[in-house]
């Protein structure tokens, strides 16, 4: 190994100035905008060799046989492995353990894999793989999900293609409203799109193990399902962060971990394996796309009577996380609305698709274009503008929302759409507006005559960490010692950073327990207990409460031993920074000269207060812990000619508890804006009998810095109080509101339905 740093991310400390509430520049900041940040795919091992995964070209064939023999002749090359080389067993998943990690008998989607190759090269690999013949018998594939439930529908796995059936049942089923609006909505499918594809280096170790440096959301669940498919214990499976360029959901599940690690125990040498930018189309789930069908049925002053919905997801070929996306989708797919009278049911099947899974807003994004869609045709319907008649019905904290749960915080629905609506419109659009101003940009489409500004809103909720009964939880070490006579706090916590700015929080929680200037963030690896998965917007929440459990207790510990040697009690102690003071501030001793050479290190869980499974018949329980709020506004111009969108402004509220770090909450809902935003417009994953036709950025669109407008942002911060410093979770709710609001707008535009998303041309148009 050429260097250290060259397989394990640096650690991170910084002496700037930063508490809650602060926004500390983030260390890895400079970094990145530089180009010097070492992300996954600069990993390095001096005498490394490249892996490459063979994969299916169908969606649904029986494996007849693998021949390997001509790759095995290819100079260079070092191993070929097929599923008879998995030690453990071959299979594994994120919530069922029911994908093989080498095809054995069938191959379920496009892109599976299939055999493995290490050589010298990837080039070298890539051709050694290309000479695997692989004998396909190809089988009628299910790509069609609104009949993967027929009778005579190819079965995708036994006993049938129903992931699950969430039912959900409130009120009156038989009651009947003055005024009823419907419609249907589809939703495609968007790719995740982050920076940096997945890679890893998977190192064999003296012990027999193997250290695998990889990009991922969650070390332990990966270790877990790692440990299952190499026959090993957890000891000798060691997971190491590398450097992660966004995540969103798309790696959540493994890619190259269990087949880089395989390849690193075959060969006795470290393996590198990263995907291209079209393999990792294949490689990671997507968002589910959806298809929904809904009813609100209302009073003649638009105040919601009940309302009824189906809501079918599209899971692929495998698991992963569907069965929970179904649950959000179900439980929170009516949006922040009273509804006393309440009839859904979500389901969530196996196609041979591409396996779809985690995704920014996790479900609640799909039904929100459905249920905010028809809200605006009860505002029409009854003669009341959108903003009214949102605000008419909007959730209140003491509500109880339609799995029966009681609102016992914050939910500021009708303020955060008052907010919007307050906010100043964008001024009216110039006659002789500059090109890049209009619909089509520089292309020179337009200049202006068939261009129609529309305005639009949408307010959602999400739920906030895991839901439905499980346990969640996050575990934090926090070391706090005298080095070179400054005190220097370490927390190490298994939690990945994937841009959202956790070391940063983590930092600031240590400051403000502890009051010491200097924190070093421990490079994060499962050498500590488990952080869960940075998803569901939870590890300011989770893992901010264990550092901050942690950073009590260190501070306890040394107040005890300062206590003992001042004769005095500890409650008349108080840490500041480098010094113990007494109750009326003055300067009782050093911390150095209560810990000397010693150094004081606990090691702490959180988890916040439980949820619970909710009832198999009715759909009704306690299932999520928190919930978070968020309002939109979207200002279009639309070339109805054309059916091309600039969209003018897209503004925007939202209540986070507390904002740990002002500038870092602004960037999340930034950043969560523009991918609702292209869900709306322009990003969809187009697959035609199973088969991916756009796995590209050439050919999957998504917002550039061109295409995103200004934003206002206005954050509010009503304290959680069952949550660490009042915290809600903030980078899902933006990426739930953004899309719908601007759908609606362009529907005020054109004057059309639009029962799809994203929006083409053509339905703009109606060509």
């Amino acid at each position: 190994m050429s260097t250290d740093a060259g397989t394990r991310p640096a650690t991170t400390a910084t002496t700037t100035p930063g508490r809650i509430g602060d926004s500390p520049l983030r260390p890895d900041g400079t970094l990145k905008v530089t180009g010097e940040f070492a992300y996954a795919s600069d990993l390095w091992h001096d005498d490394m060799v490249w892996g490459v995964t063979l994969r299916s070209p169908h969606p649904h064939a029986r494996i007849r046989g693998i021949d390997i023999t001509e790759a095995l002749t290819v100079p260079g090359v070092t191993a070929v492995l097929t599923a008879d080389d998995v030690p453990g067993e071959n299979a594994f998943g994120l919530e069922h353990a029911d994908q093989p990690v080498l095809a054995v008998e069938f191959v379920r989607y496009e892109g599976e894999p299939v055999a493995l190759v290490a050589a010298d090269h990837p080039e070298t690999a890539r051709r050694a793989a290309a000479r695997i013949r692989v004998e396909y018998e190809v089988l009628p594939a299910v790509t069609d999900p609104r009949h993967a439930m027929d009778d005579d529908a190819p079965a995708v796995h036994r006993p049938g293609n129903l992931v699950r059936h969430l039912q959900l049942r409130r009120g009156d089923q038989s009651v009947t409203a003055p005024v009823v609006v419907s419609l249907d909505v589809e939703v495609g499918m968007q790719d995740q799109a982050f920076l940096g594809p997945e890679s890893g280096l998977a190192v064999p170790a003296e012990d027999g193990g193997v250290d695998l440096y990889v990009a991922t959301q969650w070390l332990h669940v990966d270790q877990r399902q790692m440990c299952l498919a190499l026959g090993m214990p957890p000891e000798k499976v060691r997971l190491h962060l590398a450097g992660v360029g966004g995540a969103f959901g798309g790696r959540e599940d493994l890619s190259v971990h269990v087949h880089a690690s395989l390849l690193a125990l075959r060969t006795g040498k470290p393996v590198k394996m990263s995907y291209s930018r079209e393999e990792s189309f294949f490689g990671h789930v997507h968002r589910h796309p959806a298809w929904l069908t809904y009813e609100f049925g209302a009073e003649r002053d638009g105040t919601l009577v009940y309302a009824r919905a189906r809501v079918l997801l599209d899971g692929g070929a495998y698991a992963s996380s569907t069965a929970a996306v179904v649950g959000n989708a179900g439980t929170l797919g009516l949006g922040p609305y009273r509804i006393p009278n309440v009839a859904v049911d979500a389901y969530g099947v196996f196609t041979n698709n591409p396996p779809c899974g985690a995704m920014r807003g996790f479900g609640c994004v799909q039904a929100a274009f459905a249920h905010e869609a028809l809200m605006d045709e009860l505002a029409d319907a009854v003669g009341l503008d959108p903003v009214t008649v949102r605000q008419r019905n909007g959730m209140r904290e003491g509500d109880r929302n339609i799995t029966g749960q009681l609102i016992d915080s914050a939910a500021p629905v009708a303020e955060l759409l008052q907010i919007v609506a307050d906010l100043p419109l964008p001024p009216q659009r110039d006659a002789d507006a500059d090109l890049r101003a209009l619909p089509g940009s520089v292309g020179n489409t337009t200049h202006g005559e068939g261009v129609v500004r529309g305005v639009g809103y949408a307010v959602t909720y999400k739920n906030i960490g895991f839901s439905e009964g499980f346990d969640d939880y996050s575990t934090a070490r926090v070391r706090l010692e005298m080095t070179g006579g400054e005190a220097v706090a370490t927390v190490h916590t298994a939690a990945a950073e994937v841009g959202q700015g956790l070391i940063t929080v983590e930092q600031q929680i240590c400051r403000t327990e502890l009051g010491v200037e200097r924190v070093v963030v421990h490079p994060k690896n499962t050498a500590v207990g488990s952080g869960g998965s940075t998803s569901a917007s939870r590890q300011t929440y989770v893992t901010g409460g264990a550092v901050q459990a942690a950073c009590v207790a260190v501070r306890d510990v040394v107040l005890a031993r300062a206590a003992a040697s001042l004769g005095r009690e500890v409650s008349q102690l108080r840490l500041d920074g480098e010094k113990i003071v007494g109750a009326s501030g003055e300067v009782l001793t050093g911390l150095a000269e209560v810990l000397g050479e010693d150094a004081v290190e606990e090691t702490r869980e959180y988890r916040h207060r439980p949820t619970h499974a909710i009832d198999p018949e009715t759909g009704q329980g306690d299932a999520h812990v928190q919930f978070a709020f968020s309002a939109h506004r979207a200002v279009v111009d639309v070339d109805v000619e054309l059916g091309l969108v600039k969209v003018v402004a897209l503004d925007t509220a939202q209540d986070v508890g507390k904002a740990i770090n002002p500038d870092a909450v602004v960037g999340q809902i930034h950043g969560g804006s523009a991918q609702g935003m292209g869900l709306a417009l322009m990003e969809e994953i187009v697959v035609t009998d199973g088969h991916v036709r756009n796995p590209s950025f050439t050919d999957y669109l998504i917002p550039t810095i061109l295409d995103m407008p200004p934003m206002q942002v206005k954050v509010l911060e009503y304290a959680d109080p069952h949550a660490p410093y009042g915290v809600r979770g903030v980078g899902e709710p933006p990426t739930i509101s953004s899309g719908p609001a601007v759908a609606a707008a362009v529907r005020a535009a054109c004057g059309r339905p639009l029962r799809r998303v994203p929006i083409r041309p053509e339905h703009i148009t109606g060509t």
